[in-house]
């Protein structure tokens, strides 16, 4: 199975952004229960329990990445566990690296604001609408993007204002929709029961 790709569901509230002794400090929900994304795809409440403690187990951490991009590190997830919306994540930016530096500095000027997670599926159904709901995922990573899936991923309030939001928006559900079909597609080809 690869790696598959999930931005932040809408409503999860902006990520708070602030100066800590170690870094910029975020935190916020990378994904919410309940809400069907882009691709059609639930998580439901659960999914990651099981994988974030065979990974504590291990000595593991979920990575924090540049747009998924595993050769970017750009800070560690100090926290990242189930609360009752969802997958909270909270974390430091680190400004000794070049990326961390400008990843901080993007989001303080409203540039660059949004979360997306990488995992890979361990259990799922398929609903009777379309999509998923996704029972058990094993998680890997959350990124910080550009694009988050829907406007709720937004990273301390700043995010795009105005009339400018709406063909932005409709580009990242566009996106978001268009890796989770190319994830699909990739999946029936392989002949793999997702």
């Amino acid at each position: 199975m690869e790696l598959e790709l999930k931005f932040a569901g809408a409503g999860a509230g902006p990520v708070t952004l602030a100066e800590g002794e170690t870094g910029t400090v975020l935190s916020g929900h990378a994904s919410l229960f309940g809400a069907r994304d882009g691709g059609g795809d639930v998580v439901m409440p659960g999914a990651y329990a099981a994988g974030l403690k065979r990974l504590a187990a291990r000595g593991g951490r979920v990575r924090m990445l540049w747009q998924h991009d595993p050769a970017q590190p750009i800070g560690v997830w100090d926290e990242v566990c189930e609360d009752a919306r969802g997958l909270f994540v909270k974390g430091r930016l680190l400004t000794e690296v070049a990326r961390g530096r400008e990843a901080a500095a993007l989001i303080a000027a409203g540039a660059m604001d949004g979360l997306s997670i990488g995992y890979r599926t361990l259990r799922a159904s398929k609903r009777p609408e379309g999509g998923r709901c996704l029972e058990e995922v094993e998680l890997w990573e959350v990124s910080l993007v550009t694009f988050p899936m829907l406007t709720g991923a937004r990273v301390g309030g700043g995010g795009i204002a105005g009339k400018a939001a709406a063909p932005l928006d409709d580009l990242a559900r566009a996106l978001g929709a268009g890796r989770a079909a190319l994830a699909r597609r990739r999946a029936d080809l392989r002949g793999e029961v997702q």
